[in-house]
């Protein structure tokens, strides 16, 4: 008998609460419905209790079967983070660019704060990951040897920039969740990343259906958090070179987004604009 997959129970539990949770949170919204809703990009009312549910599913399933507490710490402050840009933000400065602009400026805007949160909350994460871990770091030669700072650093930026990089793409129902559920459930695949991808990919399919219908989406809350947690089991799965391969296609990918548009690249190119497009009504 062939043994179950290490992510299904996570996986499962992370679905499962995620939708319950998204239910509870709509019964009884905190601060009432209106603190939560929003107008999307087709110019109907949305909800945003979607984020918070998707945290509360992940890092649920994340707790599960000792994935350790870097993935609950990744998911639950970036979706704090999120939370703050969420309902306390404004439009006035928008993407990396324009936000640390704003800083530089003295200007403190809820992104920038965000940002920089979100970079402490990716180095406390890899620190979480690495310690204890003498395998992480390998040598040219192949031989193991404990991770160095430089790699718990690239590791932090790595998951920071994959939270801030899933932000990019909640602008179109369901895009967002396809996308996590893709990369966590190729990180479940790895025994070291089930639990992490697993619970990321789980949550994703708990809530996928009122996202793609158009009722509710991640917003910054729930885009950071999966992001989070998809950054972390990049990192609990990938030896030194992988983290620095997954921090340059990070990096190009964010300083290409503030050049390009991403849902002008999806729609102009066949393939992606059919997947983008899959399960909508």
């Amino acid at each position: 008998m062939r043994a179950p997959v290490p992510g299904l129970v996570p996986g499962l539990v992370a679905g499962v609460a995620g939708a319950l949770a998204l239910r509870a949170l709509r019964a009884a919204p905190p601060g009432g419905p209106d603190r939560w809703e929003r107008t999307n990009h087709a110019g109907r009312p949305v909800t945003l209790l979607e984020g918070p549910a998707y945290a509360v599913g992940a890092a649920t399933g994340a707790a599960l079967l000792g994935g350790g507490p870097g993935p609950v710490l990744a998911t639950t402050a970036a979706a704090a983070l999120g939370a703050l840009d969420d309902l306390a933000g404004d439009s006035s400065s928008k993407g990396l660019r324009g936000h640390l602009g704003a800083l530089a400026r003295g200007q403190v805007t809820t992104g920038a704060v965000k940002v920089l949160g979100l970079g402490v909350t990716g180095l406390a994460t890899a620190a979480l990951v690495d310690r204890g871990r003498p395998d992480r770091g390998r040598h040219d030669s192949g031989r193991p040897d404990s991770p160095s700072t430089l790699d718990t650093l690239v590791g932090g930026a790595v998951v920071a920039g994959t939270a801030n990089l899933l932000n990019l793409l909640d602008l179109r129902p369901g895009r967002a969740l396809k996308v996590t559920l893709a990369l966590g459930a190729l990180a479940a695949t790895r025994p070291r990343s089930a639990v992490a991808g697993a619970s990321a990919a789980g949550a994703a399919v708990g809530l996928l259906r009122p996202d793609l219908a158009g009722e509710s989406m991640l917003g910054d809350t729930g885009a950071n958090a999966a992001g989070a947690l998809l950054g972390t089991a990049l990192v609990q799965g990938a030896g030194r070179r992988g983290r620095w391969a997954a921090l340059a296609v990070l990096v190009g990918l964010t300083l290409a987004s503030e050049k390009v548009s991403f849902t002008r690249v999806i729609e102009s190119t066949p393939v992606l604009r059919e997947l983008d497009a899959l399960g909508r009504p």
